[in-house]
């Protein structure tokens, strides 16, 4: 399957370029204004590769030789046994990560792994958050009980209103934190 860029997705939305505009000027402020608590190394200070990725929102990185494990920020993503979502969702993170991203850390959660917002690099640059990408795909839902970033809110609803992923038919399936409880 080829890899697809967070700009070939949003290019191919009904209405991508209303709703990118829309996003970026919600999450810029945010951005600029974010806490950062996590420190890299001076050289090459935020970009990591790749080693693995789990599921839909859990990825291994190496980082100026330190390897960890990045808890994607905002989003929670169908567990792996939650059939076909849990497969579906990691492939597609898969697919869109690439080797090298950028790493904006948040917060450490509970098992000790770095919450941020994970960018993915090309040869040509930046193409977008990781983060973003999956709830606009329809591939993972927001995390409300750990954000209250609206930009979220209208992406999810983006890709709800489009019937994607894991929107594309009734259910509980949207709602890793209550399969989870089971």
């Amino acid at each position: 399957m080829p890899k697809l860029s967070l700009r070939h997705i949003i290019l191919h939305r009904r209405i991508g370029l209303f709703w990118t505009g829309a996003i970026v000027g919600l999450v810029a402020p945010w951005l600029v204004t974010a806490p950062v608590s996590w420190s890299f190394a001076e050289s090459d200070p935020q970009v990591c590769t790749v080693n693995s990725i789990y599921d839909g929102d859990t990825m291994r990185v190496t980082c100026s030789g330190q390897k960890m494990k990045i808890r994607l920020y905002c989003i929670d993503a169908p567990e792996i046994a939650q059939r076909p979502w849990g497969q579906e969702s990691r492939d597609y993170l898969r697919q869109i990560a690439g080797k090298r991203v950028r790493v904006v850390p948040r917060t450490t959660d509970r098992y000790g792994r770095t919450v941020g917002e994970v960018w993915s690099l090309d040869d040509e640059g930046e193409q977008g958050t990781l983060n973003m990408a999956m709830i606009l795909a329809g591939h993972a839902a927001v995390y409300r009980k750990y954000c209250g970033d609206p930009a979220y809110d209208d992406a999810e609803r983006f890709a709800a209103g489009g019937r994607t992923g894991i929107w594309s038919r009734e259910g509980q399936h949207q709602a890793p934190w209550v399969y989870r409880k089971r």
